[in-house]
């Protein structure tokens, strides 16, 4: 990041928090579609749920000017459709000028902090759908790991259900991450088999009160055949922090991104911090598997 875009950042927050609403209000919308097929969304709201490693390098997302520098860049290329984050980093990329003709979804649920003992306690710390609406957005994301022996499950159950059907009341899209998971010697770990995936769908698909505006995000796993023929709602493929070879990764994304009913990717950190370092290219990669009408 220039040293002029960093001091302005750092002058605007102190002096002029205001002019965020103001670049909120000034952001050029777009349809969701657009007349797309499939979308390519970045995904940067890992940081805020203390989540900071990639590919075995524990602090990679700890420089938030870092960070932006990558976003940009991605956000920059060709085929790339919107951002999904938290309010600072929204607000940083508002402030930049970085997401007019963009796709913005607000992460809403960061409570359940990485490696902590109250990890399936989701709640809603970020985004809430007033927020979402005044900031004009164009929906909001939750995070629903269902512990199957946890009880704090059953208030982040009740908390996305609310969350769904106040954002389809607004008419925005309610992007639900659902994970079938327990907790081994106190760490959190997803069922990630078709059947576990499969009980996490129908689980999440079934909450609000209406599904109208529900999307699911979910990751690709072995059978994914199977496992779209789950839903019948809109679907995007995360990326998640993989620990395979780019390329193997890539043709997991290319195959299931012919499955009916999957519209696109929401891809962070594999994006972002790829293991040569080159945003660019890898966004380009990614952008060049979707389905284009």
């Amino acid at each position: 990041m220039r040293d002029e875009d960093r001091r302005k950042l750092a002058e605007i927050r102190a002096r002029h928090p205001g002019r965020i609403a103001e670049a909120a209000a000034e952001r050029r919308r777009r349809p969701l579609l657009a007349g797309r097929e499939q979308l390519l969304i970045i995904a940067a709201d890992h940081p805020a749920r203390g989540a900071l490693g990639v590919r075995g390098r524990p602090m990679a997302m700890g420089s938030r000017i870092d960070l932006l520098d990558r976003l940009r860049v991605a956000l920059a290329r060709p085929g790339v459709d919107g951002l999904l984050a938290t309010p600072d980093v929204v607000e940083d990329l508002l402030l930049l000028g970085a997401l007019h003709d963009k796709i913005v979804i607000g992460s809403m649920n960061r409570g359940g902090l990485h490696g902590t003992a109250f990890e399936f306690d989701d709640r809603f710390t970020a985004y809430d759908t007033g927020s979402i609406v005044r900031m004009r957005l164009d929906g909001g994301k939750m995070l629903c790991r269902i512990g199957l022996r946890s009880a704090e499950t059953a208030g982040t159950l009740e908390a996305c259900a609310r969350a769904i059907t106040g954002l389809a009341g607004e008419g925005l899209v309610a992007m639900i991450e659902p994970f079938w998971s327990h907790r081994d010697e106190g760490v959190v770990h997803h069922d990630l088999s078709a059947e576990g995936m499969i009980h996490a769908i129908h689980v999440g698909q079934g909450l609000g009160a209406t599904s109208a505006h529900t999307w699911l995000k979910i990751p690709v796993v072995a059978d994914m055949e199977r496992v779209m023929e789950a839903t019948t709602l809109p679907t995007l493929l995360l990326g998640g922090d993989p620990s395979a070879a780019p390329d193997d990764v890539y043709g997991s994304w290319g195959k299931a991104l012919r499955l009916p009913g999957v519209r696109g990717l929401v891809v962070g950190r594999a994006l972002l911090y790829p293991p040569d370092d080159d945003v660019a290219a890898a966004v380009d990669i990614a952008a060049g598997l979707l389905e284009v009408p």
